[in-house]
């Protein structure tokens, strides 16, 4: 099989034991019923880090529920290969050269050499992060709920928020009651952002601020030495954000259904969360439901854009989003070539950024027409902003998500499991012979990575 194949059919078959896991009585609390098609919508929003719940996971699972939920979110947090190779690694079974191959291909990377030290620092970089996320957390909620149940909340809170998977276990309102709560919407926004710029920034950075702390380069030279895809994923990561927050601030700040009643460091505090959340996160502060018409278009827009490749975030991605403005730039300028920061881009990463976009938005097109035509009644601003949220990975909903009919639930497992593979991975699974050359397997992951 061919690697868009193999990431393919793996989530799938995640999904499907996931699902018949939580379908077992003893992962449901006593007087609650779990259908089949309620046990695989949770597992495809865990797998797929998205967030979206047909039952409250704090109150409708058991101990047992919780913790298989726990695990499919970190496994779609560090992604099928990445799992198996760390498996792999752990039992000391040697990665052979086809298994290496994988690995490579669906990073992107260019050489076939170090693919199981990256597979090691990823999965370093992961669990590290969330044990970090883990000990912050707990300072607010082992004096609240205990030593036992405190820990338990952190260890699951900070392993959702750094998979961007926005499953709690707090109660069905999220994290309404923290919402001005600073240390708590601290640690989940950096966590989330953190999970969300990807492996390769995490990496370029790290080894650049080595090299200031080694004296190799000034910290006034650590921007300049960092690789272009670093540079466009934190700028566009940055103003994506404090766009998202300065608008909605503006747009919500005297709305007593969301920010209205709070302090002015209040509403800046939650019009911040709410900018990082729709970034493929999910956890919630505010009433989703009672945003306005023009904070639900914002909240749209970086739901569909996502967080960075190689990361646990969803959507089409900060770098595509990039490359398609620098297009129209290009063009308006009468310019052939697409450039950023005077290097020229490749028509692949040009044809790519469009590939993805076209394909993700044609889709969310169908998905919303079809749930339009099976809920006539249903509000279409609610039904566009569910699918919005699934396609995207994100897990924001407006009230939608437990009115679903069967069919309903289907087409949103469809859509989350959709937004999780890519669309270019799903469509190459499908068409493409696994004997086609590598440039062309790595384009079905549906990353623009910049060289």
């Amino acid at each position: 099989m061919s690697t868009p194949q193999i990431i393919t059919l793996g989530f799938a078959g995640v999904i499907f034991v996931g699902g018949l896991l939580l379908w077992l009585p003893w992962a449901t609390v006593e007087g609650e019923y779990t259908s089949f098609t309620d046990a695989m919508f949770t597992s495809t929003t865990s797998v797929c880090v998205t967030g979206l719940v047909t039952q409250v996971t704090a109150t409708h699972w058991t101990l047992f529920g919780k913790i298989v939920i726990l695990g499919l979110i970190q496994v779609g947090g560090l992604g099928i290969v990445s799992l198996v190779s760390l498996v792999f690694i752990t039992v000391r079974k040697k990665i052979n050269l086809k298994s290496r191959r994988i690995i490579q291909e669906t990073y992107n990377q260019d050489h076939l050499s170090g693919m199981v030290v990256m597979v090691k620092r990823i999965a370093k970089g992961v669990f590290i992060a969330e044990g970090l996320g883990a000990v912050l957390y707990a300072f607010t909620f082992v004096p609240r709920y205990g030593v036992a149940r405190g820990i338990w909340y952190s260890v699951f809170h900070s392993v959702s928020a750094f998979c961007n998977a926005g499953i709690d276990i707090l109660g069905p309102d999220s994290l309404s009651s923290y919402v001005e709560n600073v240390p708590v919407n601290l640690i989940t926004m950096l966590l989330i952002i953190t999970g969300g710029i990807g492996f390769i920034v995490w990496w370029d950075l790290g080894k650049n601020i080595r090299k200031v702390y080694r004296r190799e380069i000034t910290l006034r030279n650590l921007w300049k030495n960092l690789q272009l895809h670093s540079k466009l994923v934190l700028n566009m990561t940055a103003i994506l954000l404090v766009a998202g927050m300065v608008f909605i601030l503006i747009f919500e700040y005297d709305n007593p259904e969301t920010i209205g009643t709070l302090t002015p460091g209040g509403k800046v505090l939650a019009s911040a969360f709410q900018s990082v959340t729709t970034r493929t996160a999910g956890f919630l502060t505010i009433d989703q439901a009672g945003l306005r018409d023009q904070s639900v278009l914002v909240s749209l827009l970086l739901m569909f854009i996502g967080g960075s490749p190689m990361g646990t975030a969803g959507g089409i991605k900060t770098t595509t989003i990039a490359v398609l403005i620098l297009t129209v730039n290009a063009y308006l300028r009468g310019k052939q070539d697409v450039e950023v920061y005077h290097r020229k881009l490749r028509e692949l990463q040009v044809r790519a950024a469009i590939a993805v976009s076209m394909i993700s938005f044609a889709v969310l097109i169908i998905v919303v027409i079809v749930l339009s035509v099976m809920m006539p009644h249903a509000d279409f601003v609610d039904i566009t902003y569910e699918l919005t949220s699934a396609l995207g990975t994100v897990g924001l909903s407006r009230g939608m998500t437990p009115a679903l009919s069967t069919a309903g639930k289907w087409l949103v497992i469809f859509s989350m499991y959709f937004g999780r593979i890519g669309p270019i991975t799903l469509v190459t699974a499908m068409f493409l012979k696994s004997n086609k050359r590598p440039g062309n397997v790595r384009l079905a992951e549906g990353r623009v990575l910049i060289g």
